[in-house]
Parts: structure tokens; C-alpha cells; sequence
């Protein structure tokens, strides 16, 4: 049977080019080694009160599974892994997956990796997981709609889900399309489609009859005086939300 997807061919290939410099963190992926310790800050904090778990535990996620969709080459399924989740990483791209498992490897990491989309998983009655990693991945799919909904029928009662992307203002073109690509060169020219980009309403109605609760923006934003990435009360162009199901 084939599986309707939502994957972008022409995104995925333009990953899967780069695919072996993810772990390289002055390489064209040195953006997101900068932006992690604020996602992993985030996703962390969001958990801990999510379920309870004791902040002081050294993996204080044993015993929940975490699905990191888009995974790329590993950057947030790695330490959700030492922070006790079970983790399955998901990417359309076979390249990325490859640099993935061969860097868990090299660690030690018991990751399951694997090629494939949100829509696949579902098809394959994969999951439902605790947790759900939507970071950076809506604004290069086709059909965001179609496949924040897949992603959100893979979620486990009682579950979170953590969405981030870029908001659709003439700031982010400004600043993350035309500053990030062409002047400073912080990413390759081509990254992102400006059009792609999506507002935070617009994340709130492709769930608005799903039975979920949706919360935030949150906001991201990156420090120039300090060089790094910090949670900030501006959304206009990176931000987080989270998307969480009743336990009943």
C-alpha cells in the first residue's frame, strides 16, 4: 500500500547533501549546535513538569519514548537518549539517518533510527509515544497541515508534543531568511522558503479538531552582546509551542 506523504523531495535532497557534516559544529550546521542548548533547556523543563519526574535524577525520562521526527543527524536524539527517554529518530532522508546511527555508534547510544515520515510511522501503527520532537521541521514540508496532524495521532495519552519553527513577518524574512543566508551566511543559501514559514495561529487551526491543547508561542531569540540563543518574549521569528493530549 502506498502512504500519502508530506515530505518536500526537494528539502530532503538539500539535507541529505550536507548529511555528513551534522556533528561538525563549525560546519554549515554550526546555527543548530548554537540554537540546542536552549531546545534541550526547553524540551527538559517542559517534560519535568509534564510528568512529574524529579529534576535532580540523573535520566529522569526512564521509562518514556520519545520520537524525534526529522531528526536529522541525531543532535536532540543523543542527549534525550542520556537523559533516559527511549528514543526513535525519524527522517525522510536515508543520509541523515546513516550519519545518525553512525555517530550513536561511535557513542554507545541505543537509538532506533530510521528512514521514513510521520505519515509512514502512523501507517505502520508505530508509537504512540510520550514524548514528540517537531523541531524545525514543519516549515520544509509539503503539506503542514497533513503532517502536523500524523505527527499528533502518534501521541500517547497524557503526552507532549514540542513544535518549533520560524513565523511568517517581514522580520524573520529580514533577519532569518536574507540575514541568515546571504548576509552572514550562518546557513546555506536556499535553507528556507519564506513563504513556508507559519504563524502561530496557523499551527493552532491544523489542530483545531484534533482533541488537543495547544499553548505558547514562545519565543526565541538570539543574544548578539552574549553569541548565544536565549527564551525570549519575541516570537516574531523563531518560537516553540507545545501541543499536549488528555490522559483520559
Amino acid at each position: 500500500m502506498t502512504v500519502a506523504s508530506s515530505i518536500d523531495p526537494a528539502d530532503v535532497e538539500r539535507f541529505s547533501r550536507i548529511a555528513a557534516e551534522w556533528w561538525d559544529p563549525k560546519g554549515k550546521f554550526a546555527p543548530l549546535h548554537k540554537f540546542n542548548p536552549v531546545r534541550l533547556s526547553f524540551i527538559r523543563e517542559q517534560a519535568l513538569v509534564r510528568f512529574g519526574r524529579d529534576s535532580q535524577a540523573r535520566q529522569p525520562f526512564e521509562g518514556l519514548r520519545l520520537l524525534d521526527i526529522g531528526c536529522g543527524g541525531g543532535l536532540l536524539s543523543e542527549p534525550m537518549t542520556r537523559l533516559g527517554f527511549s528514543v526513535t529518530g525519524v527522517d525522510a532522508s536515508e543520509r541523515n539517518i546513516g550519519t545518525a546511527k553512525a555517530h550513536a555508534d561511535e557513542q554507545k547510544l541505543d537509538i532506533d533510527y530510521r528512514a521514513g515520515t510521520a505519515e509512514g510511522l502512523e501507517a505502520d501503527g508505530a508509537g504512540p509515544f510520550d514524548v514528540i520532537l517537531n523541531m524545525e521541521v514543519i516549515e520544509h514540508v509539503a503539506d503542514p497541515g497533513e503532517y502536523l496532524r500524523s505527527c499528533s495521532r502518534l501521541l500517547a495519552p497524557g503526552g507532549l508534543m514540542i513544535v518549533a519553527t520560524l513565523n511568517r513577518t517581514l522580520k524573520a524574512f529580514a533577519l532569518a531568511k536574507v540575514g541568515a543566508e546571504y548576509v552572514l551566511r550562518w546557513l546555506p543559501a536556499g535553507t528556507h522558503d519564506w513563504t513556508k514559514f507559519l504563524k502561530p495561529d496557523e499551527l493552532r487551526g491544523f489542530l483545531k479538531d484534533e482533541k488537543l491543547q495547544v499553548q505558547g508561542p514562545f519565543g526565541v531569540a538570539f543574544d548578539p552582546m552574549n553569541g548565544r540563543w536565549c527564551r525570549s518574549s519575541d516570537c516574531d521569528i523563531n518560537y516553540m509551542m507545545t501541543v499536549t493530549r488528555d490522559a483520559s
